[in-house]
Protein backbone atom coordinates (compact mmCIF):
# COMPACT_ATOMS: atom_id res chain seq x y z
CA UNK A 1 0.00 0.00 0.00
CA UNK A 2 1.38 3.55 -0.91
CA UNK A 3 -0.04 6.96 0.19
CA UNK A 4 0.22 10.00 -2.56
CA UNK A 5 -1.43 13.23 -1.54
CA UNK A 6 -1.70 16.51 -3.36
CA UNK A 7 -2.38 19.40 -0.87
CA UNK A 8 -5.03 22.21 -1.56
CA UNK A 9 -1.82 25.32 -1.38
CA UNK A 10 -3.31 27.98 -3.62
CA UNK A 11 -1.53 28.80 -6.23
CA UNK A 12 1.17 26.76 -6.01
CA UNK A 13 2.21 22.75 -5.79
CA UNK A 14 2.65 20.06 -2.60
CA UNK A 15 2.46 16.46 -2.62
CA UNK A 16 4.05 13.42 -0.47
CA UNK A 17 4.34 9.84 -1.49
CA UNK A 18 4.40 7.62 1.79
CA UNK A 19 5.76 4.46 -0.12
CA UNK A 20 4.86 0.72 0.07
CA UNK A 21 9.01 0.81 0.77
CA UNK A 22 11.74 2.22 3.00
CA UNK A 23 11.13 6.31 1.32
CA UNK A 24 8.79 8.90 1.57
CA UNK A 25 9.24 11.72 -1.26
CA UNK A 26 7.94 15.00 -0.93
CA UNK A 27 7.78 16.85 -4.52
CA UNK A 28 7.85 20.95 -4.05
CA UNK A 29 6.25 22.73 -1.48
CA UNK A 30 4.54 26.06 -1.35
CA UNK A 31 3.71 26.58 2.37
CA UNK A 32 2.30 30.12 3.47
CA UNK A 33 2.64 31.29 7.13
CA UNK A 34 -1.17 29.73 7.63
CA UNK A 35 -0.49 26.41 6.72
CA UNK A 36 2.99 25.99 7.31
CA UNK A 37 2.93 24.32 10.57
CA UNK A 38 0.31 21.96 10.24
CA UNK A 39 1.23 20.89 6.62
CA UNK A 40 4.95 20.11 8.03
CA UNK A 41 3.26 18.16 11.31
CA UNK A 42 1.36 16.20 9.23
CA UNK A 43 4.88 14.98 7.08
CA UNK A 44 6.91 14.47 10.27
CA UNK A 45 3.74 12.60 11.23
CA UNK A 46 3.68 10.91 7.91
CA UNK A 47 7.29 10.07 7.15
CA UNK A 48 7.81 8.41 11.13
CA UNK A 49 9.57 4.81 10.02
CA UNK A 50 10.85 5.35 6.82
CA UNK A 51 14.48 5.90 6.37
CA UNK A 52 14.54 7.59 3.09
CA UNK A 53 13.48 10.80 2.80
CA UNK A 54 13.86 12.83 -0.54
CA UNK A 55 12.58 16.46 -1.77
CA UNK A 56 11.54 16.27 -5.29
CA UNK A 57 12.10 19.80 -6.91
CA UNK A 58 10.44 20.07 -9.99
CA UNK A 59 11.73 23.73 -10.87
CA UNK A 60 12.92 26.67 -8.64
CA UNK A 61 9.48 28.71 -9.16
CA UNK A 62 8.76 30.73 -5.62
CA UNK A 63 5.35 28.67 -5.82
CA UNK A 64 7.05 25.70 -5.66
CA UNK A 65 9.63 26.34 -3.23
CA UNK A 66 7.76 28.73 -0.68
CA UNK A 67 8.76 27.54 2.28
CA UNK A 68 12.20 25.24 1.68
CA UNK A 69 13.54 26.91 4.39
CA UNK A 70 11.33 26.56 6.82
CA UNK A 71 10.57 22.78 5.58
CA UNK A 72 14.44 22.03 5.51
CA UNK A 73 14.88 23.82 9.23
CA UNK A 74 12.38 21.23 10.51
CA UNK A 75 13.24 18.32 8.84
CA UNK A 76 16.58 18.44 7.74
CA UNK A 77 16.72 17.88 3.94
CA UNK A 78 19.46 15.32 2.91
CA UNK A 79 17.90 14.09 -0.37
CA UNK A 80 17.33 16.99 -2.31
CA UNK A 81 16.62 16.09 -6.25
CA UNK A 82 16.77 19.25 -8.65
CA UNK A 83 18.32 19.50 -12.17
CA UNK A 84 21.88 20.92 -12.52
CA UNK A 85 20.99 24.46 -13.10
CA UNK A 86 23.08 27.71 -12.38
CA UNK A 87 19.59 29.67 -12.07
CA UNK A 88 19.56 33.15 -10.72
CA UNK A 89 16.82 35.69 -10.18
CA UNK A 90 17.39 39.75 -9.80
CA UNK A 91 15.57 39.62 -6.58
CA UNK A 92 16.16 36.55 -4.76
CA UNK A 93 13.49 35.58 -1.78
CA UNK A 94 15.21 33.74 1.37
CA UNK A 95 13.87 30.63 -0.26
CA UNK A 96 15.42 30.75 -3.61
CA UNK A 97 18.64 31.17 -1.79
CA UNK A 98 17.93 28.09 0.12
CA UNK A 99 16.92 26.51 -3.17
CA UNK A 100 20.79 27.23 -4.26
CA UNK A 101 22.46 26.40 -1.25
CA UNK A 102 20.78 22.92 -1.32
CA UNK A 103 20.58 22.80 -5.31
CA UNK A 104 24.59 23.05 -4.67
CA UNK A 105 25.61 21.19 -2.14
CA UNK A 106 26.69 17.58 -1.29
CA UNK A 107 22.83 16.60 -0.99
CA UNK A 108 21.79 17.38 -4.02
CA UNK A 109 21.30 14.27 -6.90
CA UNK A 110 20.79 16.27 -10.07
CA UNK A 111 18.26 14.11 -12.34
CA UNK A 112 17.69 13.26 -16.15
CA UNK A 113 15.93 10.95 -18.18
CA UNK A 114 16.89 7.37 -17.38
CA UNK A 115 19.36 8.43 -14.12
CA UNK A 116 19.24 5.70 -11.47
CA UNK A 117 19.55 5.81 -7.52
CA UNK A 118 19.25 3.92 -4.00
CA UNK A 119 16.51 3.64 -3.31
CA UNK A 120 14.84 5.97 -5.92
CA UNK A 121 14.10 2.97 -8.49
CA UNK A 122 16.89 0.97 -7.05
CA UNK A 123 15.94 -2.14 -4.75
CA UNK A 124 18.83 -4.30 -3.29
CA UNK A 125 18.41 -6.75 0.15
CA UNK A 126 18.19 -3.41 2.73
CA UNK A 127 15.35 -2.26 0.72
CA UNK A 128 13.13 -1.62 -1.64
CA UNK A 129 12.85 1.13 -4.27
CA UNK A 130 10.55 4.12 -4.47
CA UNK A 131 9.46 3.42 -8.14
CA UNK A 132 10.10 6.74 -9.26
CA UNK A 133 11.81 6.98 -13.09
CA UNK A 134 12.68 9.71 -14.81
CA UNK A 135 11.79 10.54 -18.10
CA UNK A 136 13.07 14.36 -18.88
CA UNK A 137 15.24 16.30 -18.61
CA UNK A 138 17.35 14.88 -21.28
CA UNK A 139 20.28 17.17 -20.99
CA UNK A 140 21.58 17.29 -24.37
CA UNK A 141 18.70 18.64 -26.34
CA UNK A 142 19.36 21.82 -28.05
CA UNK A 143 15.91 23.31 -26.49
CA UNK A 144 16.98 22.18 -23.16
CA UNK A 145 20.17 23.92 -22.82
CA UNK A 146 18.65 27.09 -24.17
CA UNK A 147 16.28 26.81 -21.08
CA UNK A 148 19.10 25.78 -19.17
CA UNK A 149 20.49 29.34 -20.31
CA UNK A 150 17.84 31.50 -19.95
CA UNK A 151 17.02 30.13 -16.44
CA UNK A 152 20.77 31.18 -15.59
CA UNK A 153 19.78 35.19 -16.88
CA UNK A 154 16.85 35.03 -14.69
CA UNK A 155 14.20 33.91 -17.03
CA UNK A 156 12.01 30.98 -18.18
CA UNK A 157 11.91 28.64 -14.69
CA UNK A 158 9.04 27.02 -15.51
CA UNK A 159 10.83 25.13 -18.88
CA UNK A 160 13.66 23.20 -16.65
CA UNK A 161 11.02 21.42 -14.67
CA UNK A 162 11.37 17.82 -14.40
CA UNK A 163 8.81 15.00 -16.13
CA UNK A 164 9.03 11.67 -14.03
CA UNK A 165 6.49 9.00 -12.93
CA UNK A 166 5.98 7.17 -9.59
CA UNK A 167 4.59 3.16 -10.08
CA UNK A 168 3.65 1.12 -7.35
CA UNK A 169 3.99 -2.83 -8.86
CA UNK A 170 0.73 -4.11 -9.75
CA UNK A 171 -0.35 -1.15 -8.69
CA UNK A 172 -1.39 3.09 -10.09
CA UNK A 173 1.18 5.44 -12.30
CA UNK A 174 0.89 8.76 -11.82
CA UNK A 175 2.69 11.55 -13.89
CA UNK A 176 4.08 14.86 -12.83
CA UNK A 177 5.40 17.28 -15.22
CA UNK A 178 6.10 20.48 -12.90
CA UNK A 179 5.44 23.79 -14.41
CA UNK A 180 6.03 23.16 -18.09
CA UNK A 181 4.91 25.30 -20.22
CA UNK A 182 2.75 24.13 -23.54
CA UNK A 183 4.92 25.57 -26.56
CA UNK A 184 8.39 24.55 -25.01
CA UNK A 185 6.22 20.89 -24.44
CA UNK A 186 5.52 21.10 -28.08
CA UNK A 187 9.18 21.61 -28.75
CA UNK A 188 10.74 18.41 -27.30
CA UNK A 189 7.53 15.97 -27.31
CA UNK A 190 8.56 13.92 -29.83
CA UNK A 191 12.30 13.15 -27.70
CA UNK A 192 10.00 11.60 -24.99
CA UNK A 193 9.14 8.16 -24.64
CA UNK A 194 5.03 8.75 -22.95
CA UNK A 195 4.32 5.79 -21.17
CA UNK A 196 0.28 4.97 -20.62
CA UNK A 197 -0.83 6.50 -17.07
CA UNK A 198 -3.02 6.05 -14.40
CA UNK A 199 -3.33 9.95 -13.12
CA UNK A 200 -1.95 13.02 -14.56
CA UNK A 201 -1.06 16.14 -12.85
CA UNK A 202 -1.87 18.64 -15.34
CA UNK A 203 1.40 20.78 -15.78
CA UNK A 204 1.31 24.40 -14.69
CA UNK A 205 -1.74 24.15 -12.25
CA UNK A 206 -3.91 23.34 -15.29
CA UNK A 207 -3.27 26.79 -16.92
CA UNK A 208 -3.65 26.40 -20.75
CA UNK A 209 -0.62 27.69 -20.69
CA UNK A 210 0.54 24.34 -19.74
CA UNK A 211 -2.17 22.52 -21.77
CA UNK A 212 -0.77 18.86 -22.85
CA UNK A 213 -1.42 18.81 -26.84
CA UNK A 214 -3.84 16.04 -28.06
CA UNK A 215 -1.00 13.45 -29.15
CA UNK A 216 0.46 13.06 -25.71
CA UNK A 217 -2.37 12.81 -24.27
CA UNK A 218 -3.47 10.03 -26.66
CA UNK A 219 -0.11 8.47 -25.69
CA UNK A 220 -0.59 8.62 -21.88
CA UNK A 221 -4.11 7.93 -21.93
CA UNK A 222 -5.12 9.05 -18.51
CA UNK A 223 -7.83 7.46 -16.68
CA UNK A 224 -8.03 11.11 -14.54
CA UNK A 225 -6.23 14.73 -14.89
CA UNK A 226 -5.91 16.45 -11.86
CA UNK A 227 -6.30 20.29 -12.53
CA UNK A 228 -4.63 22.62 -10.37
CA UNK A 229 -5.14 25.17 -8.47
CA UNK A 230 -4.78 28.26 -11.34
CA UNK A 231 -7.32 30.96 -11.03
CA UNK A 232 -10.51 29.09 -12.77
CA UNK A 233 -10.08 32.21 -15.97
CA UNK A 234 -6.54 30.65 -16.88
CA UNK A 235 -7.14 27.09 -16.63
CA UNK A 236 -7.96 24.01 -19.25
CA UNK A 237 -10.46 21.53 -18.02
CA UNK A 238 -9.06 18.86 -20.75
CA UNK A 239 -12.33 18.12 -22.22
CA UNK A 240 -13.27 14.68 -22.87
CA UNK A 241 -10.80 13.20 -19.84
CA UNK A 242 -12.08 12.36 -16.30
CA UNK A 243 -11.25 15.33 -13.75
CA UNK A 244 -10.67 16.42 -10.78
CA UNK A 245 -10.43 19.93 -9.91
CA UNK A 246 -8.45 20.72 -6.70
CA UNK A 247 -9.83 24.42 -6.86
CA UNK A 248 -13.28 22.65 -5.86
CA UNK A 249 -11.78 19.21 -3.99
CA UNK A 250 -9.06 20.57 -1.78
CA UNK A 251 -6.78 18.37 -0.57
CA UNK A 252 -6.53 14.72 -2.37
CA UNK A 253 -5.44 11.42 -1.34
CA UNK A 254 -5.00 8.31 -3.41
CA UNK A 255 -4.79 5.14 -0.67
CA UNK A 256 -2.99 2.76 -3.27
CA UNK A 257 -2.80 -0.71 -3.57
CA UNK A 258 -2.43 -3.62 -5.98
CA UNK A 259 -4.79 -2.54 -9.01
CA UNK A 260 -6.59 0.12 -7.46
CA UNK A 261 -6.53 3.56 -5.85
CA UNK A 262 -9.08 4.65 -3.20
CA UNK A 263 -9.77 8.41 -4.13
CA UNK A 264 -10.56 10.86 -0.99
CA UNK A 265 -10.93 14.73 -1.05
CA UNK A 266 -11.02 17.30 2.18
CA UNK A 267 -13.60 18.85 0.84
CA UNK A 268 -16.77 16.99 1.94
CA UNK A 269 -19.43 18.92 -0.45
CA UNK A 270 -17.39 18.06 -3.47
CA UNK A 271 -20.27 17.08 -6.11
CA UNK A 272 -19.16 16.72 -9.64
CA UNK A 273 -19.01 13.73 -12.01
CA UNK A 274 -17.32 11.24 -10.43
CA UNK A 275 -19.18 7.96 -12.67
CA UNK A 276 -15.66 7.07 -13.89
CA UNK A 277 -14.61 5.68 -10.41
CA UNK A 278 -15.96 2.50 -8.49
CA UNK A 279 -18.23 2.82 -5.06
CA UNK A 280 -16.20 -0.07 -2.95
CA UNK A 281 -18.22 1.87 -0.01
CA UNK A 282 -15.35 2.22 1.47
CA UNK A 283 -16.07 3.77 5.42
CA UNK A 284 -12.49 4.90 6.30
CA UNK A 285 -12.79 8.70 6.02
CA UNK A 286 -8.90 9.55 7.81
CA UNK A 287 -8.29 10.84 4.28
CA UNK A 288 -11.57 12.84 3.82
CA UNK A 289 -14.23 12.14 1.85
CA UNK A 290 -14.51 8.89 -0.40
CA UNK A 291 -14.93 9.86 -3.76
CA UNK A 292 -14.86 6.00 -5.22
CA UNK A 293 -12.22 3.79 -6.06
CA UNK A 294 -9.86 4.28 -9.34
CA UNK A 295 -9.01 0.85 -11.14
CA UNK A 296 -5.37 0.85 -12.40
CA UNK A 297 -4.00 -0.24 -15.79
CA UNK A 298 -2.70 -3.25 -16.35
CA UNK A 299 0.85 -3.71 -16.41
CA UNK A 300 1.97 -1.23 -14.12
Amino acid sequence: MSIIKSFSVGNGDMFYIKHNSDNFSIIDCNLEDENQEAIVDEIIQQKTGKQIVRFISTHPDQDHIQGLKYLDDKISIVNFYCVENSAMKTDETDDFKHYCKLRDSKYAFNVYKGCSRKWMNESDEQRGSSGINYLWPITSNVDYKEALKAVSEGNGFNNISTIFTYSLEDGIKVMWMGDIEHDFLEKIKDKIEWPEVDVLFAPHHGRESGKVSSDVLKALNPSLIIIGQAPSKYLDYYSGYNTITQNSAKDIVFDCSAGKAHVYVSNDSYSYDTSFLEDERVTNTDYGTYLGTLYTKKGN
